[in-house]
């Protein structure tokens, strides 16, 4: 039988993509690029967020894809009309190529979804992000944002990444990972997946003491008491990362970050009294199917 920290380390391994993913990610960008290419004049485009961060958690979905227009574009869209016809145009694009039902418009971006099979390493939907380029970081739509548009520097949000697993023996990602995938199984009472790793960059204090359960029971201790505070943009750049969230949806968060705090806690006195087979499905209850008992 695994013991809880063999447990935590196959789990986080579990949570690792695979080289078939990465592989699909990259295929699957050129050809967004390729589709973008034919209606937008782009500069570069790159992959971002928590997939360029490496804390993207299985099942792989939403890849961000940064489209970075010419400034040629920019005249098309400093109308006075906001991110509207931007995003109008690229779900018009996405739609006529993958058609309307795997295309979605959201706040900022517009999401593409692929038919993927349970068994298949695959991508499951990229959510695609137009961009200018604004001095040395970006300016991307955002249709909740009174002035039309959210400055954002993806660069800096995955070097305080690199810099946080450093300085955590490099277990700060997997921790993030596990934690988006305990968020996904509750059903992510977190609304942002990007406002736990905010709050990790914060919560997870190193060194790390390589005891996982403490760790995590710490984590959600203080995230249940400090999840109505405003948690700003790591770059000092956009509006704070949890300003979707209203009173409602953080109490929701709270209580989901009370119950799992409780959930480790009787873990942690299974494992203390011997029980750890016990303590282990205590664990795959809180973690989901991804957590290891074998």
């Amino acid at each position: 039988m695994l013991t809880v920290t063999e447990a935590f380390r196959k789990f986080k391994s579990n949570l690792e993509l695979t080289l078939k993913e990465q592989d699909d990610a990259s295929r699957r960008q050129r050809e967004i690029r390729a589709v973008m290419a034919r209606s937008f004049k782009i500069e570069r485009d790159f992959l971002s967020g928590s997939y360029k961060r490496w804390t993207k958690t299985k099942p792989l979905k939403d890849v961000d894809i940064f489209c970075v227009l010419h400034d040629d574009e920019r005249k098309t869209y400093d109308d006075g009309k906001g991110p509207g016809p931007l995003l109008d145009k690229v779900e018009k694009v996405l739609a006529d190529e993958y058609g309307k039902d795997r295309v979605h418009r959201q706040r900022r971006s517009v999401s593409v979804e692929f038919p993927v099979r349970a068994d298949e390493e695959r991508v499951m939907s990229f959510d695609v992000v137009p961009a200018f380029t604004k001095s040395s970081h970006y300016e991307i739509p955002d249709e909740r944002n009174p002035k039309g548009w959210t400055e954002t520097d993806p660069e800096v949000h995955a070097d305080k990444a690199t810099a946080a697993n450093q300085a955590f023996s490099g277990e700060w990602k997997g921790m993030v990972r596990m934690l988006k995938a305990w968020n996904r199984h509750t059903g992510c009472p977190v609304e942002s997946s990007f406002l736990l790793e905010v709050m990790a960059l914060e919560l997870f204090r190193p060194p790390f003491d390589t005891d996982y359960p403490c760790e995590f029971m710490a984590f959600f201790a203080t995230a249940q008491r400090r999840i109505h505070q405003t948690w700003p943009d790591p770059a000092g750049l956009g509006p704070p990362v949890n300003d979707s969230m209203d009173a409602v949806a953080s109490a929701k968060a709270e209580a989901a970050f009370r119950d799992a705090q409780y959930t480790v806690r009787e873990a942690i006195n299974l494992g203390e009294q011997g029980r750890n087979g016990e303590a282990l499905r205590v664990y795959k209850r809180l973690f989901g199917d991804y957590f290891p008992l074998s």
